[in-house]
């Protein structure tokens, strides 16, 4: 499983565009979901877009970028990408408190 932060900004919204994401960003948890979802300034000019991937045995950041990307793009605001973060969450160790007895 791979957790991808896409910073952006969003490009040239129309009224409904922004009605909709204003909707979307104040009933939205900030959650990595498969589809996604928005946090973003009030003006609707920045954004950031959460997304969770799953992971194959042989996939990497490229491709999880690419999924992520292709998620965001889905959404179908216009947007243009100003900074990706990967997290391979393969490699994540959790570490319990109260060590080992």
């Amino acid at each position: 499983m791979f957790r991808v932060t896409i910073r952006g900004a969003f490009e040239k919204l129309g009224e409904d565009e922004r009605e909709a994401l204003r909707t979307a960003v104040d009933s939205a948890q900030l959650a990595f979901t498969e589809a996604g979802t928005f946090t973003c300034d009030r003006s609707l000019s920045a954004f950031t877009f959460r997304c969770q991937v799953p992971a194959g045995p042989d996939d990497g950041e490229p491709e999880a970028t690419e999924r992520a990307a292709a998620a965001l793009a889905a959404h179908g605001y216009p947007h243009r990408i100003l900074r990706v973060g990967v997290t391979d969450m393969r490699h994540i160790k959790i570490r319990r408190k109260g060590g080992r007895a």
